[in-house]
């Protein structure tokens, strides 16, 4: 039989069956909305927890002190552990596995400007702190090199806190008295959503330099003299995270006096692992869906169903998508988001169902007998 034959008799029984040919395909159609809507509402779902888990920080661990739990060197288990100011440069030099080693001192301070004023957290780092906790600029810019060895009174605004105190006026070049002491604006923050965090939101804070920090606002009791809140760490790569880890907490240990194993004497908030395991997660359901195959074998009959039914769902599908991506999203949820994988995807596993399910009447009329057919007549 010519391809030209088989597409007329196709068609023919097709339209012979208009009712079974349109439930059939209503049912295709109703897949594909469903897979697409499904689909592409985890993949919205998936990309802005992503997006905004990316607010805190990109690939950071910070290592918080605390007890000793363990034995080491003589030394008695509970024993207090605090960083000191200067750990920083010790450890960055024994870890060569991890790209940044930085601390971080945070407090609340009396700041006041010409507008308002209130209790701010403000938090003193390296101009790197920048880049590893997502701290984007809106206007101006962050505090360098420079000002941190020079420890100037320079400060970079949150974006709520930029708010608080200049409202709709310009803040650039303006000062802000921090505990009575002048500090000039030299940037504002972007705004950014945040869902999680060690000592408040970071729109809500001012940044200044480290050295600035704790010339101007050291420890305070009861805090220890010369010591920091906790060290934040960045792997030079993925691959590298574990042997960041191990160097961190083997020079810690040395320089403190406690065994490297010890994970009370030495916190560590990994968002590494976390946003690995996501990763891990994504690329799992990947390639689980990338699975499914369609049939190299198949009938045309399916294929002519498949197709209208097909185009007519991905059609709907996507500009119901379309129609749902036009208004305001809620947080955590980037939208409704499609592509030509998921068309194709939602397309190949309905038809491939379709195909299946047509595979087993088929063969059992191909391996009729004719002349055993011709004593049955139709509907009898």
């Amino acid at each position: 039989m010519s391809f030209e034959d088989l597409l007329k008799d196709t068609l023919a029984t097709l339209w012979a069956h208009k009712r079974r040919t349109m439930l059939t395909m209503f049912g295709i159609a109703w897949g594909i909305i469903s897979i697409t809507v499904m689909v592409a509402a985890g993949e919205g779902l998936g990309k802005g927890i992503q997006a905004n888990q990316e607010t805190f920080g990109k690939d950071v661990m910070i290592i918080f002190s605390g007890r000793t739990s363990m034995q080491a060197g003589g030394t008695r288990s509970g024993r207090a552990i605090h960083w000191g100011e200067d750990d920083y440069v010790v450890v960055a030099a024994e870890s060569p596995a991890c790209k940044y080693v930085m601390p971080e001192l945070g407090g609340t301070v009396q700041v006041h400007s010409m507008y308002n004023s209130g209790s701010i957290q403000t938090v003193g780092s390296m101009p790197e702190f920048s880049e590893i906790r997502s701290i984007a600029v809106a206007d101006g810019r962050f505090y360098n090199h420079e000002d941190n060895s020079a420890a100037r009174n320079v400060a970079f605004l949150g974006s709520d806190t930029k708010k608080q105190l200049f409202s709709d006026h310009e803040p650039l070049g303006q000062q802000v008295w921090m505990n009575a002491i002048p500090y000039t604006v030299i940037g504002v923050m972007k705004a950014k959503d945040q869902n999680s965090s060690y000592d408040g939101m970071d729109t809500r804070k001012i940044f200044i330099p480290y050295n600035t920090m704790r010339r101007d606002f050291p420890t305070k009791p009861p805090g220890v003299d010369h010591t920091v809140d906790r060290l934040l760490v960045a792997p030079k790569s993925l691959e590298m995270h574990p042997d960041c880890v191990r160097q961190i907490r083997h020079s810690l240990g040395r320089i403190h006096n406690f065994d490297p194993r010890d994970k009370e004497a030495a916190g560590i908030w990994d968002t590494v692992k976390n946003a690995e395991a996501n990763r891990m997660i994504i690329v799992g359901m990947e390639l689980f869906m990338g699975a499914v195959a369609i049939l190299r074998q198949f009938f045309m009959e399916t294929v002519i169903v498949v197709a209208l039914s097909g185009g007519i769902g991905l059609l709907v599908s996507y500009g119901f998508c379309a129609l749902v991506n036009l208004m305001p999203m809620p947080p955590f949820f980037a939208g409704l988001l499609t592509n030509w994988k998921l068309g194709a995807l939602s397309v190949s596993l309905l038809g491939l169902i379709s195909i299946l399910s047509a595979l087993y009447p088929a063969n059992r009329a191909a391996s009729v007998d004719p002349i055993e057919a011709l004593r049955f007549e139709a509907g009898g």
